[in-house]
């Protein structure tokens, strides 16, 4: 188990702060360093998890190198024992957590694909018997797997949630054209995605992708197919109608909202600090995670 990375700090380079992630500006390149922090109810906790960057980082350079071949990516390299200049002198901060990528034109949506009904979708459809705009058939249960996989666009916020939106308006947003790509591309990746997943034991509830322009073309970019960016189900334990333990950070918020059903917490910030107890599970579901969809002990 490697130190907490909290934050990096690597003087002289531009850098934006995520929740997770601190992008440097390099030119032409941009450099994703995945911190270990974690947030809930979009407030970042005191407490990280450990190894929570390096594991975000090996996931998603296992499924660019998977998809590559035939959808390009923004990943040029993952900083392993050296790194490039002007990064030497921080090779130990950035080893495992840290990928060094072509800078993109941003699209500023984030493409949602869901083959199953949970979270906000089970919600709205409660409401509406639609998700995003889209009806569904009645009867359906929550988290059970829908018909087929539905694709609902969300904008890209800055600060706290991001919001469903129809196709339509990520079409006034983004381009018919674009929009239609990006869909038919999204719903492939997550069907491809999710068959291999479910032969590891996992089930892909849904995930997000994001996507530049690089030359008048559109690439992957940001994270892909984590804990952080899908809801990862363990396939052994999966039964409709019930929300099953997934491998992510649910694990805190499961935590923090108990907290708040005792009244020691509000969900604004400062959050609480996390128990050993609490830190420890959720690692091991995130090394879990990693290890059922790579096939390799996480080290």
């Amino acid at each position: 188990m490697t130190p907490v990375i909290l934050r990096s700090d690597l003087p002289g380079l531009p850098v934006r702060r995520g929740k997770v992630r601190d992008v440097y500006e390099l030119g032409d390149r941009l450099l994703l360093v995945a911190t270990d922090r974690v947030s809930a109810f979009d407030v970042v906790l005191a407490d990280g998890i450990p190894d929570k960057g390096r594991i975000l980082t090996a996931l998603s350079a296992f499924w660019f190198q998977r998809f590559g071949s035939r959808f390009r990516h923004h990943l040029l390299e993952v900083i392993g024992r050296t790194a490039p200049p002007p990064l030497e002198p921080h090779a130990e901060t950035l080893r495992g957590r840290a990928m060094l990528c072509a800078r993109t034109q941003v699209v500023p949506i984030e493409c949602v694909v869901r083959g199953f009904l949970a979270g906000s979708g089970w919600k709205e459809y409660e409401q509406m018997g639609s998700v995003c705009g889209l009806r569904l058939p009645a009867g359906l249960k929550r988290c059970g797997p829908l018909p087929e996989p539905i694709f609902t666009p969300a904008t890209k916020a800055v600060t706290g949630h991001d919001e469903n939106i129809p196709f339509e308006r990520a079409c006034e947003i983004a381009g018919v054209g674009t929009m239609q790509t990006l869909r038919e591309r999204s719903v492939a990746l997550y069907r491809e995605a999710a068959e291999y997943a479910c032969g590891r034991g996992i089930l892909i509830a849904d995930t997000k992708f994001e996507f530049g322009r690089l030359n008048d073309e559109l690439i992957l970019i940001d994270e892909l197919l984590t804990p952080d960016s899908s809801r990862f189900w363990p396939a052994d334990a999966y039964e409709p109608g019930r929300e099953p333990e997934s491998f992510d950070k649910q694990y805190v918020r499961d935590y923090l909202e108990r907290l708040c059903a005792a009244g020691h917490w509000d969900k604004r910030p400062p959050g609480p600090p996390l128990p050993p107890d609490v830190v420890a599970g959720t690692r091991r579901r995130y090394v879990e995670a990693y290890e059922r969809i790579t096939g390799r002990p996480f080290a």
